[in-house]
């Protein structure tokens, strides 16, 4: 929370887009202030009923206490990663792992240890799947808790914040705009009180509520403000269940997680029928020494099984969230990492991404003859009409305090209104709504005229060929923010026609503060080839300026969306030829997403306010700024909690490492795959021993696959993640398993007739493993492209790896590897070469012929 400054007069000033806290309703506001004294007003609006004599001050400390014994808690789990518990269950029980589990076991009864290894690995890749993601669940929990929505409670007449957990039964719960209803219950207090229940209901008109309707967890405040009773807590509440449900952790909604489900899947049909014809080949048609056949049975099973995929996927995952949670950044939905790797449009909300949230008012100029010192009046009671005004009302209350004195913009320049706005009493007010893009105030003035104000968009308070037009265009293309103050004839806002017929009064122009990252931000899209679209609720041509201030390419085919077409197709297409919108509402930037996702494109989409949660909602990827409202904060899959736009990159950088290592290192697993599955088809159609005993395979796999994809599963990738992730897998791995495969096993049976006599099978299965290695290593190197220092490194370790096992006597006998004269090393390592030209040859012309 940011350190709000004390104004004059002893008060907290919200920052701009904080909520102002404690009980803001009354301060500042002289209508509500008499209305707490009991005066009577005369309603503006007949419908509604009468507001209350006296404001309900909320249950006493000793009736909390009372509810608290009794259970009636809002007990609702908080978003939250798995339990240790689940996060054990998920690693260690899994249908390869008991696989290998019961072939272990056998292992360690029939075969000596070094043949066993193979279990040790699934050990201790199971326990780094534990700690990391244990790592995640901790990082996820802090920034959960950082980042938790704090609904404002009013208790013994005292309005502080509470967690939402801490909510009980009966509790008098305040809304104000942006706030998100987190229980439900009953209004008790009604100002102009819009709420969005889309969410829950689907429709996408807001529901104005009164005293004694009814409200429900999951809604939200578009406009006004309030109070509600709690009548639901917990899990009764209306969406309690649902946003358990959604707000899990999880990684089931990932084409990543599900193309490798979808792998495996195969793997297992595959699997078993080759390992049933290899059982019966090796123990029953072959006439072989018991143990060595279970040996080598297993041997052909094991390496069949990817096992090291699932985990490293979870791992690159779980360093993820810990590297963007330094970042502070909330990766409220894990695959969200890898949504925003997929992203190729960025629909951007200018206010509080591009530029910060506060605004300066740097000049007023009447219009039509007005004078200056009464439209100084005016603003400085308008700023009392809205107990939580938003950010260009907040610059009107910087700059013209409601004590008269001067304020940080204009406020003291040409001041002649006696300091008598203070005793101008509001008599209505109308809640700044996205929609129809002003608000507006009634009073009673200081000599008891009534008056009624509008203040908002120019070019929609103002009819077409307006004279001021113009001049606002001129201060739009400066990239300056200029409201409308109109005042309404008759003096009240309820009046038919009443913004049509509203006589232009003055121009309030804000200048907006740029944010400082935001042109490196829009500069890293741009390089990404990210197409960046800027939706904004202001003036376009203003807008654009502001995008152009960031070199934002483009940034001058600006369209206003009041003439954007309803078509989708129409609509998509404008939206791929312009760069800048303006004058956006809430439902069209929802439609604005579904058109450029009717294109194929990915949509992400970044907003902090209360107009941005239908597109958030229904964007591919939600971004919500930390200091954002409630209910975006509740909908978004990424939460930037240092408020700073500069952390997407980020965030996408993670994404594109996680999806382009990932699917790098997932050929070289099914690779394997492949060739242990041909491996064993060849072996059971020749009717031979199989080649490997399981310490082959492993030494094999942990310097061809388990070492180098887990460096390579963490390195830097810039490259923008590409859909279709099995095909753009198996593509490669099935005929560079099956070269592997032919050349294992051609090497194989020319071992078998060269070598003969005691210590035939361990030389033949020597020269074999020189070649599997040799054409494993050339599938890293390819793999590994492109090149640098430590890559290089990483494949050359590998290969002295290898040398070392050759030429040291123990590890010779410890892995049973002995090249046996010449002919057949240098023959292994020549069929390797060939395979290794193969395989270039395959490589490029399937990236040709099969385009994923």
């Amino acid at each position: 929370m940011t350190q709000r400054a004390l104004d004059s007069s002893g008060g907290q000033t919200p920052e701009p887009g904080e909520q102002p806290p404690g009980n803001s309703r009354t301060s500042g506001n002289p209508r509500q202030a008499k209305i707490d004294a009991g005066a009577e007003l005369d309603p503006v609006h007949p419908v509604d009923p009468p507001p209350p004599a006296h404001r309900p001050e909320g249950l006493t400390t000793a009736e909390v206490a009372e509810r608290v014994a009794r259970g009636e808690v809002n007990d609702v789990p908080v978003r939250s990663s798995r339990s240790v518990v689940e996060i054990v269950r998920a690693n260690v029980f899994t249908r390869f792992n008991l696989i290998i589990g019961v072939l272990w076991v056998i292992m360690l009864f029939v075969a000596p240890i070094q043949d066993s290894l193979f279990g040790f690995v699934i050990v201790a890749n199971t326990g780094i799947g534990i700690i990391q993601e244990w790592r995640a669940k901790k990082t996820l929990d802090s920034l959960a808790v950082i980042g938790e929505a704090k609904p404002t409670v009013r208790r013994d007449g005292t309005a502080s914040e509470i967690s939402t957990s801490e909510i009980v039964l009966g509790d008098l719960v305040e809304l104000g705009p942006g706030d998100k209803v987190v229980v439900d219950g009953t209004v008790a207090e009604a100002d102009s009180l819009e709420i969005d229940e889309s969410l829950l209901t689907g429709e996408a008109d807001p529901v104005i509520k009164r005293a004694g309707d009814q409200v429900m967890s999951g809604s939200f405040v578009v406009a006004g403000g309030g109070a509600f009773t709690a009548t639901k807590v917990g899990r009764e509440a209306y969406a309690a269940q649902l946003a358990e449900e959604a707000s899990r952790f999880t990684l089931v909604h990932s084409e990543l997680r599900s193309g490798i489900s979808t792998i495996l899947k195969y793997v297992t049909w595959m699997m078993v029928p080759t390992a049933i014809g290899l059982i019966i080949s090796q123990l029953v048609v072959k006439d072989n020494n018991f143990k060595e056949s279970v040996a080598r049975t297993v041997g052909g099973i094991v390496p069949m099984i990817p096992e090291g995929l699932v985990l490293l996927t979870s791992v690159a995952f779980a360093i993820g969230v810990v590297r963007l949670g330094r970042k502070q950044c909330l990766v409220q939905e894990l695959p969200a990492i890898e949504g925003l790797a997929r992203v190729d449009v960025v629909c951007l909300d200018k206010t509080g991404t591009l530029t910060e949230g506060g605004m300066d008012v740097s000049e007023v100029r009447p219009l039509n003859g007005s004078d200056e010192a009464y439209v100084q009046r005016v603003l400085r009671a308008f700023g009392s009409s809205d107990p939580r005004p938003n950010a260009s009302l907040q610059a009107i209350i910087d700059a013209y305090p409601a004590d008269g004195g001067d304020g940080d913009g204009t406020a003291g320049a040409g001041r002649a209104d006696g300091g008598d706005a203070g005793s101008w009493a509001v008599t209505d007010a109308m809640p700044f709504s996205s929609a129809r893009k002003y608000s507006g105030a009634a009073f009673t003035e200081a000599d008891g005229t009534a008056s009624a104000w509008l203040l908002g968009a120019p070019d929609v308070l103002l009819s077409e060929g307006d004279p001021a037009l113009k001049q606002i265009e001129r201060l739009n293309e400066q990239g300056l923010r200029v409201l409308l103050l109109a005042r309404v004839p008759g003096g009240a806002l309820d009046a038919p026609g009443a913004a049509a017929e509203a006589v232009p009064t003055a121009l309030v122009v804000l200048e907006q503060r740029l944010r400082p990252d935001a042109g490196d931000t829009l500069a890293y899209f741009a390089d990404q080839n990210v197409a960046t679209k800027v939706i904004s609720g202001d003036n376009a041509v203003s807008v654009g300026a502001v995008a152009g201030k960031l070199g934002l390419a483009g940034a001058e085919n600006t369209l206003d969306a009041r003439r954007l077409p309803s078509d989708p197709d129409e609509m998509a297409t404008a939206m791929e030829r312009n760069a800048v919108f303006g004058r956006v509402t809430p439902q069209q930037k929802r439609d604005m997403v579904a058109a450029l996702q009717s294109r194929g494109h990915t949509v992400a989409m970044t907003g902090d306010g209360v107009n941005d949660v239908l597109a958030l909602k229904d964007a591919d990827i939600g971004v919500s700024m930390g200091s954002g409202s409630e209910a975006t904060r509740a909908v978004a899959q990424i939460v930037l909690l240092n408020n700073s736009f500069a952390t997407l990159p980020s965030v996408v950088a993670e994404g594109r490492r996680v999806i382009g290592n990932i699917t790098r290192v997932a050929t070289l697993f099914l690779t394997k795959t492949v060739y242990s599955v041909l491996l064993a088809i060849l072996v059971v159609c020749t009717q031979v021993e199989y080649p490997f005993l399981p310490r082959h395979l492993t030494l094999l796999s942990t310097l061809t696959i388990g070492v180098p994809a887990f460096f390579l599963a963490l390195a830097p990738n810039k490259e923008r993640a590409q859909p279709n992730f099995v095909r753009r897998v198996m593509r490669y791995a099935i005929p560079s398993g099956a070269i592997a495969a032919a050349s294992t096993f051609v090497t194989y049976l020319l071992a078998r007739h060269h070598y003969s006599g005691a210590g035939a099978l361990e030389a033949e299965t020597s020269a074999a493993t020189l070649t599997l290695f040799l054409v494993s290593m050339y599938v890293l190197a390819i793999i590994a492209r492109p090149y640098t220092w430590w890559r290089v490194a990483l494949v050359a370790a590998m290969g002295l790896g290898f040398l070392i096992v050759l030429v040291v006597p123990w590890l010779q006998d410890f892995f049973a590897l002995k090249l046996v004269g010449t002919v057949m090393p240098w023959a292994a390592v020549g069929i390797a070469a060939a395979a290794a030209v193969l395989l270039e040859f395959v490589w490029r012309w399937v990236g040709r012929r099969f385009r994923a």
